[in-house]
């Protein structure tokens, strides 16, 4: 029988349809870039997540999990302590499920399914209680409604390097000239290579971005006040109207239910 381990590569083999992994990781660990043999489902009962692959970075709060296709390059960094639960799926469950990363929102049940499958034995009774939790879990997944809680990521060399600046400071206000400057780009050159590349505009990626490093500074506990000042907004109500318009509540709301909206 297979024991449990917090080695991802351990479970990859594991002659089950479906593999759960708990484990801990302290503040601003980084795993980097690495790949798995099976579709895998991130999430973080506790703590922020944020993950990065080569066509876009997501943030990965309590309240969604990141579903990562099998062979996917991707690392991650945690926002303070991160509780991670990963459950492995092979080929014959992930049929029904995108080819693509995706963010998914995480219900209760859903929740507590996953933990669940930490407690349950690797090597467990597909015929069982066991398997037909894991059985759920699988059709909850696909059912579980999708989030736009990403930035996508462009690949020429100079709109890579410019991303990567305002991901590490979002809080940065130089106008898109400077940014075109910088990249060695005319203004018209600069927009027209952006929007071909990542499919939205320059101020709408990195208002997405803002909202990313909003999202993962909130879910571990930071004000709704410090937090608009640190990614950019000058006031919290400037904030606060955004964060309403991407989820449809405030801030506080949002977080004090501890439920997807």
């Amino acid at each position: 029988m297979v024991g449990r381990s917090t080695r991802g590569d351990d479970y990859q083999d594991v002659p089950r349809p479906v593999a759960a992994l708990a484990d801990e990781y302290p503040p601003n660990s980084y795993d980097p870039p690495h790949s798995h043999k099976r579709g895998q489902l991130i999430y973080a009962i506790s703590g922020v997540l944020v993950c990065t692959t080569h066509d876009a970075t997501f943030v990965v709060p309590p309240q969604r999990a990141l579903w990562v296709p099998r062979g996917v390059v991707h690392e991650a960094r945690t926002r303070g302590h991160v509780s991670l639960r990963t459950l492995y799926l092979d080929d014959a469950v992930t049929c029904e499920l995108p080819g693509t990363c995706m963010t998914i929102e995480v219900s209760t049940l859903l929740r507590e399914l996953i933990v669940e499958a930490t407690r349950i034995p690797v090597e467990y009774d597909v015929a069982s209680r066991d398997g037909r939790i894991m059985t759920l879990i699988v059709d909850e997944i696909r059912a579980a409604p999708r989030t736009p809680l990403h930035v996508p990521m462009p690949r020429h060399a100079q709109l890579v390097r410019i991303c990567h600046a305002i991901l590490k400071d979002p809080a940065q206000n130089d106008v898109l000239d400077d940014w075109a400057v910088a990249a060695g780009m005319s203004r018209r050159t600069f927009t027209r290579l952006f929007r071909s590349e990542t499919g939205v505009t320059f101020a709408t990626w990195r208002q997405n971005v803002r909202l990313i490093e909003a999202m993962s500074r909130l879910s571990t506990g930071q004000s709704v006040t410090a937090v608009a000042l640190d990614v950019g907004y000058n006031s919290p109500s400037a904030f606060t109207a955004m964060f309403r318009r991407a989820f449809g509540v405030p801030p506080r709301q949002y977080f004090d239910t501890g439920e997807p909206h």
